[in-house]
């Protein structure tokens, strides 16, 4: 029973719940950002570039080949296009996080620059200031 009430504990703690909305949200996320690489950013970008779809970029290594026992062999080939469109998603997503960290921590900064009240003076010293202030009448 200690096993199962330890494990009770671990998966209920705060940090184990904030991973896993985390995963959740940055999963929607990454389709989000997706979308907005290949739907919007990439058809002007192929545009530019002539009409180039990047999926399309690539070069055939070996092309498509029958060997001597009748087997078809596919064409090897190196899509360069989608390792752009990757950097492009990740360039993305790395500007987009670094955006919101960004106005975090300057929100983060705003708040500790409010100066905190001045705590109470010790009663000691408040007594020792009447004694002053009386001694100096």
């Amino acid at each position: 029973m200690g096993l199962i009430k330890e494990f009770k504990e671990f998966a209920v703690k705060g940090n184990v719940v904030d991973l896993a909305v985390a995963v959740i949200i940055g999963g929607a996320f990454g389709k989000i950002v997706s979308s907005f690489v290949n739907d919007i950013v990439m058809p002007p970008l192929g545009v530019l570039l002539g009409g180039v779809d990047f999926k399309d970029l690539t070069v055939t290594l070996r092309e498509a080949y029958t060997t001597d026992a009748g087997v078809e062999m596919a064409a090897v080939v190196l899509s360069y296009g989608n390792f752009i469109q990757n950097v492009v998603d990740f360039l993305i997503i790395a500007f987009v996080i670094f955006m919101a960290i960004k106005g975090m921590n300057s929100f983060k900064k705003k708040e500790e620059a409010a100066p905190a009240p001045p705590a109470a003076p010790p009663k000691s010293e408040v007594l020792l200031e009447e004694i002053r202030d009386l001694l100096k009448k």
